[in-house]
């Protein structure tokens, strides 16, 4: 009787775990029903969707809304996402830490240029270098976490405007002063927004010796998910190493680097943003 009661314990265990596994698929199938509706769904209507009995879709309800993943309108018998749901959903965000995200890209871009890439963010009237992978050159651009620069002579900051309404750009370009920090700095509104039209249509920006002689940097924006421009990623090197004829090779790196950052943190950009990335990239 006992080797009887054993053989049967393995049949019993698989047929636990497969109810198990079909409970938990059909909860999930029907959270992703209920998150499809904006009003909520009745207790018919979701056992209908899902081609369950009312009774074994009221039971899942139930279990799910005894952890808050489900809630019910009691008065008009309509169920709905419940706030537990939206706390572990809002945990993918998380992972949406473009600075985090960008830095394997920073990275391919170090190895594919040879110069530093950096990461910038807009914080008022300047821009803040929040990432950096140096170039292992012995000749090469360092900047400190946390330090700040122009807005209309840098590769980020130019980048960064580019992506506003140019009625903005040009209203912060002229609260924070156009200084002079080169012979090829942009000191004029005109001609800046000139610059920005540039960037817009060729989807990447170039400090060509502005805030610095003798040192170019390429920057192109990364989006979020309104297309909103949240971050600029660069190269920044000498003028002798980023010479004017590897710029478009250099830049379409540049470009290719925004993009799949833009893609690992579930962004979107503008139809205009990085035209060229797929531009020639010959030496």
């Amino acid at each position: 009787m006992a080797d009887e009661i054993k053989s049967k314990k393995p049949k019993t265990t698989r047929q636990s775990s497969a109810t198990q596994v079909q409970s938990l698929s059909r909860a999930l199938l029907l959270l992703e029903r209920l998150a499809a509706s904006d009003m909520g769904m009745s207790l018919t209507e979701v056992a209908g969707s899902l081609g369950l009995a009312p009774s074994t879709a009221h039971r899942l309800l139930n279990s799910l809304r005894s952890h808050d993943f489900v809630d019910v309108d009691e008065a008009q018998g309509l169920w709905s996402i419940g706030v537990h749901a939206f706390s572990i959903g809002n945990a993918y965000l998380k992972k949406r830490d473009f600075i985090a995200q960008a830095r394997p890209f920073m990275k391919q871009l170090v190895a594919e240029t040879g110069e530093t890439s950096n990461l910038a963010i807009l914080e008022k009237s300047s821009v803040v270098f929040v990432g950096q992978v140096e170039s292992p050159q012995t000749m090469r651009m360092v900047v400190s976490l946390g330090s700040r620069s122009p807005l209309h002579a840098s590769g980020v900051g130019k980048a960064l405007l580019s992506a506003m309404p140019r009625k903005d750009a040009l209203e912060i370009i002229r609260k924070t002063g156009m200084a002079s920090f080169t012979d090829h700095t942009i000191t004029t509104p005109s001609q800046f927004e000139q610059e920005l039209n540039k960037i817009g249509q060729q989807g990447y920006s170039l400090d060509d010796e502005e805030q610095f002689e003798g040192l170019r940097c390429i920057a192109a924006n990364i989006y979020n998910e309104y297309g909103e421009a949240v971050a600029a990623i660069s190269i920044s090197g000498p003028a002798v190493r980023v010479k004017w004829e590897r710029i478009p090779m250099l830049s379409a790196l540049v470009m290719d680097a925004a993009k799949e950052v833009t893609k690992a943190i579930g962004g979107r950009a503008p139809e205009s943003s990085w035209k060229l990335a797929a531009g020639s990239r010959k030496l």
